[in-house]
Order: C-alpha cells, then structure tokens, then sequence
C-alpha cells in the first residue's frame, strides 16, 4: 500500500497546498522503510488556479519536479491507458511504490496535461488509500479539471460526496463548484451554491468573487453583479480598489460595454 501520512498534522499542511519550488533539485528515491513525508516542511510559492473563468484553459504549469520515479509511472500508465487490466496492473505495481507526495505530483501533472481518464483512475485510487480521503485539495483539483471537461454532473456527484463523508468543503472547493456551473451557463445553481457557501461560515475570496462578477457581467445579470460588488465589502480588504480592477480587466478584454 502507499505510505500513510504520518499524522494529522501533515494532512493539515498540505490543505495549505505547500510544495518546493520548481527550482529546486528533484528528491530522490528513498526506500520503503523510510517513506515518512513531512509535507509541512515542503514550500509552495504562488498557487495559480486554472479554471474556465479566470485566466485561460491553458495548461497549468507544473508547480514542482516531479521526481524520475513518477516521470517513469505517468509513462506506465499512459502505455496502459488502452486497457483496463494493465492500467490496474500499473497501479498497483508501480503507483504503489511511490511516496505520497510523488504520488499527489503524478496526479497533479496528469490534470495538469488534461489526460482526464487517467486522473479519475489515479485519483480513484488513491482516495482509497488511508490518509488521502481526507485531503480537501485532492477533490478540488478533481472538480477543477471536471468542470474544465464539462462533467457538471459528476463534479456535483464529487461534491456530494465529500460532503457525505462528514468533510467541510472549503473555499477552494466551492470556488471550484461555482466556476463548474458557470461554466455550464448554470446561474442559478452557481449561485445557490454561493449562498450556501456564506450559510456553512466558508467565506468566499477574491477568486470567488473575481468568477462570479465576471462571469454574471458577460451573461448581462446587471442586478447580481450589483449585489456581489456590495458584498465584496463584508469578505474583502480594499473593495473599491479590488472592483476596479475586475472593470478594468473586463474593459481591457472587451468584456464591458461603455455606452
């Protein structure tokens, strides 16, 4: 089996999505008996979201190295991908000699490349491994490249189960289930889901807002752009200053009709 995280504090660190920087050297392989991860001494710059409605559907860029180990197993896999018995047979054999965190990178980099199958099929596994069921990041990053794919409904199947778990979906999570709906042209789930996130105590942040505004202004609803620019006031230091830049981006873009 994969390693376990050692504790719930290393879980606890990696909800702050913490990582090395691309310019470090890649780590190297460690045997099995010394798999403990301390992901609360790893660091992470700048985390950049992908999603629909921010910046673009490029491909992200790879936030770490990924170790020669998963480099080797994304191959596996993708040699496997064709049939059903390899891809299990990969699996097991190869993702389960990884460390948890080169097993968390390989799925990020698949997401990353858009290979959709194969990151249900990690991702599938690796939820069932002790220790990553509870992992908040790794259901979002799974909505995000869900919604980039137009599967609204088993982004909302993903949702449900986390809650159905017991877990508390955090900002991020219902960010990422805001941008699948808008996505869809789904306005009134998207901003259900908003209030339903205000009602839980999650508050929503500038990326909440930046999705919500942007996208409700391109659809013409004038009135809920409105109201989210007021509430911007409750959830967001400097406001005014924060508003004008989402109209000046939208300007810029040609999003905004200035007559």
């Amino acid at each position: 089996m994969i390693l376990r995280l050692s504790d719930w504090t290393s879980v606890q660190s990696f909800q702050l999505q913490q990582c090395i920087p691309i310019n470090e050297e890649p780590r190297s392989a460690t045997s099995i008996s010394k798999r403990s991860i301390n992901f609360g001494n790893q660091r992470r710059g700048k985390s950049v979201i992908v999603c629909g409605l921010r910046a673009s559907f490029r491909k992200r860029q790879p936030s770490r190295v990924i170790s020669k180990e998963g480099i080797q197993v994304i191959h596996a896999l993708k040699l496997a991908k064709s049939s059903e018995q390899k891809l299990y047979q990969v699996l097991n054999e190869k993702l389960t000699r990884l460390l948890n965190a080169d097993a968390l990178d390989l799925l990020g980099e698949l997401q990353r490349q858009n290979e959709l199958h194969l990151s249900l099929k990690v991702f599938n596994f690796l939820r069932e491994e002790p220790g990553f069921d509870a992992l908040l990041p790794l259901y979002s990053d799974m909505i995000l490249l869900l919604g980039r794919n137009k599967m609204v409904g088993e982004a909302e199947e993903l949702f449900s189960q986390v809650v159905e778990k017991g877990l508390k979906p955090d900002t991020r999570m219902f960010t990422e289930m805001i941008g699948v709906y808008l996505q869809g042209g789904n306005t009134e789930k998207a901003m259900e889901l908003y209030r339903s996130m205000k009602a839980s105590g999650c508050s929503p942040d500038k990326l909440t807002f930046t999705i919500l505004i942007r996208s409700l202004e391109k659809s013409g609803e004038q009135e809920l752009v409105e109201t989210l620019k007021q509430e911007c006031v409750d959830y967001i230091d400097l406001p005014d200053k924060f508003i004008q830049q989402i109209e000046q981006k939208q300007v810029k873009e040609g999003h905004v009709n200035l007559v």
